[in-house]
């Protein structure tokens, strides 16, 4: 995010140790760690939440896909004047308001549930979102600050870890809790009362997770509340808020934000279709409980490859590996549209390995060379996420006209094959 934070010497009772470079503040990278673990499991919740909406409110994909648009809009519309608030209340204080700002969000389920409307549902959804946004303009530049520079990479993949780990584990619960009911109909077999009482009766599950989400919320935020005065005398550098945007003139970096755009994108709508896609006759045909369970898979493989490819990257040119994963995620997904029964299924799961060292490594190979404009890059970065409230719509747009997800497949795989190319192009060091 567009932070650039300066620390002065704490007075604090147990104080924050620093240089003026890094802190070592042990308990603190245990706060930010846990952040990146919930706001990535909720972030993951969606791809639970989407098929349970499309069948009580009887949606087509391009309205079902509406809950990821309302989501990763917040990216946009939240992002700048979100660091600027952060900016002006700092990180501790930032990091409840988002806390407290996703714990409002949960509750609004409350109301969702019980006159069962869908525009509730989204507005939940954005408000909720909202918040997330705020967490993570506090966790990205924080970390980075939780030790001396020369190890923040590593630092940064350890979060990267749990935030898959939040990732995997919430849709397998979710999966649990949102897709168990045992209803006996669906809603395009109702109208009028029957209909009405149906959705409000299903719609209590979503309800009861997403208030005990609020409830783990509100406590986590009060432990942060804890540390406000941990970091006393810091200080941020004074920038406007559009200060980045003059560096997309440059191409590589112009490129970078394109591709990180593209990027969540297309991991937002695979992960948002597996369910319908794994149900369906051709493919697996599994009950929605049981497909709903293994979006794990997908998000689990993220985080083992975000292991593995830690340690490629110290050998392989990072251009080369991101062009290397994103033709075998279009390799998969041609597999998989391809094929029928286990091998389709799995081909598309699958996606989730390639996906796993995609975002870190755009991030660094646009904004090499950048010096002290990095942050400013880093917020238009962070701006670019909303591509996973675009590039779903449209897909989910392409499955209702073709009436195929095989076939609105396509988009994700356009989206990669742009990717692989911007690995070729920065595969070289940036010029000065």
């Amino acid at each position: 995010m567009a932070l650039a934070p300066t620390l002065a010497t704490s007075t604090d009772p147990n104080p924050v140790e620093n240089d003026g470079n890094h802190i070592n503040a042990p308990g603190l990278q245990g706060f930010v760690f846990s952040l990146f673990f919930i706001f990535g499991g909720i972030t993951s919740l969606n791809d639970v939440l989407i098929p349970k909406l499309k069948e009580l409110f009887t949606l087509n994909y391009t309205q079902a896909l509406l809950v990821q648009f309302c989501f990763f809009a917040a990216y946009f519309v939240v992002g700048i004047p979100g660091a600027a608030l952060v900016k002006k209340i700092g990180y501790m204080r930032g990091a409840t308001a988002g806390l407290l700002t996703m714990m409002l969000g949960c509750l609004l389920f409350i109301p969702a549930s019980q006159y069962a409307t869908y525009g509730l549902f989204l507005l939940a959804l954005f408000v909720l979102a909202s918040g997330v946004v705020l967490v993570q303009v506090v966790a990205n530049p924080l970390i980075s600050l939780l030790g001396p520079a020369k190890t923040a990479h590593s630092r940064l993949t350890f979060a990267q870890a749990f935030n898959s780990l939040g990732t995997t584990i919430f849709p397998i619960v979710g999966a649990i809790l949102i897709l168990g009911s045992l209803a006996s109909v669906s809603a395009d077999q109702l109208s009028g009362a029957e209909l009405d009482a149906y959705r409000t009766a299903e719609s209590q599950a979503i309800m009861h997770g997403y208030i005990g989400l609020a409830v783990a919320l509100m406590i986590v935020a009060a432990v942060v509340w804890t540390f406000r005065n941990r970091l006393k005398g810091e200080k941020h550098e004074a920038s406007s808020a559009l200060a980045g945007v003059g560096l997309l003139k440059r191409p590589r970096f112009g490129y970078g934000a394109l591709c990180i755009f593209l990027y969540v994108g297309a991991e937002v709508s695979i992960g948002s279709l597996i369910v319908s896609y794994l149900m369906e006759p051709g493919v697996m045909g599994l009950e929605e409980q049981a497909a709903g369970k293994l979006i794990g898979l997908y998000w689990g493989g993220a985080m083992v490859g975000r292991f593995v490819g830690s340690g490629l990257l110290r050998i392989i040119s990072p251009g080369k590996l991101l062009a290397f994963v994103a033709a075998g995620a279009i390799t998969l997904i041609a597999v998989s549209a391809n094929t029928s029964g286990a091998l389709s299924g799995y081909s598309l799961l699958a996606i989730g390995l390639m996906n796993s060292i995609m975002f870190p490594t755009i991030f660094t190979l646009a904004c090499e060379k950048l010096g002290t404009r990095a942050a400013d890059g880093s917020g238009i970065i962070n701006v670019a996420i909303c591509g996973g409230a675009v590039v779903p719509l449209a897909t989910g747009l392409i499955a209702d006209v073709s009436g195929s997800l095989a076939i609105a497949m396509t988009l994700p795989a356009l989206c990669y094959a742009t990717i692989a190319g911007f690995g070729l192009y920065a595969r070289n060091p940036a010029a000065d």
